[in-house]
């Protein structure tokens, strides 16, 4: 029962939003906020740029609202509207662009095992995730984070198919470096 009246409740407060009622707008923030600066924070690694991230994909959903089908979650909709907004403000900053050298990782990257992963925080993987170069990181957020194909992928940044595969192997091998790094850090 209580989850009807949640849904009831989000019911109420998208039409409130709807209707243009501040105090819905503000509990919809409060309500999404949080959550929206972690999607906006994994895909630039500058909290002043994030929240204006944040600030710019909040002022789509109130704009956007009334586009709200009310077909599926209304917290997937509101998501993609972040994801958007945070790759709009990659792609007309060229961030998505910059080269990076595969010389600078070792090309023989090794598995990570399983009970590595296991002794790292969330906050260290998030952190690794982090210094992943911008479109590196974007991709394998994009793919690894919210689920997008790498056809989905290639449309939304404006790449190949494969060119979205590559940043994601990369990406991934990067990353499997760093966190085989930091363990050895905190092995010592």
């Amino acid at each position: 029962m209580r989850w009807k009246n949640q849904a009831m409740d989000e019911q109420r407060l998208i039409a409130a939003c709807k209707n243009g009622e501040s105090w819905a707008c503000k509990s919809l923030y409060e309500l999404y906020a949080p959550t929206m600066m972690g999607v906006c924070m994994r895909y630039v690694n500058d909290r002043e740029t994030a929240r204006d991230i944040l600030q710019d994909g909040f002022v789509k959903v109130f704009t956007k609202i009334d586009t709200y089908s009310e077909k599926g979650a209304f917290a997937g909709w509101v998501r993609r509207i972040f994801v958007t907004t945070a790759l709009e403000y990659l792609r007309n900053n060229n961030v998505l662009n910059e080269a990076v050298s595969l010389d600078d990782f070792n090309k023989e990257i090794e598995d990570t095992s399983a009970s590595m992963l296991e002794k790292l925080s969330a906050e260290d993987l998030q952190k690794c995730i982090a210094e992943l170069p911008n479109g590196y990181r974007t991709v394998f957020n994009l793919y690894a984070v919210e689920g997008y194909t790498h056809v989905e992928i290639a449309e939304m940044l404006q790449i190949t198919t494969s060119t979205s595969h590559s940043q994601f192997v990369r990406a991934r091998n990067l990353l499997q470096k760093k966190i085989r790094l930091l363990m050895q850090e905190n092995a010592r």
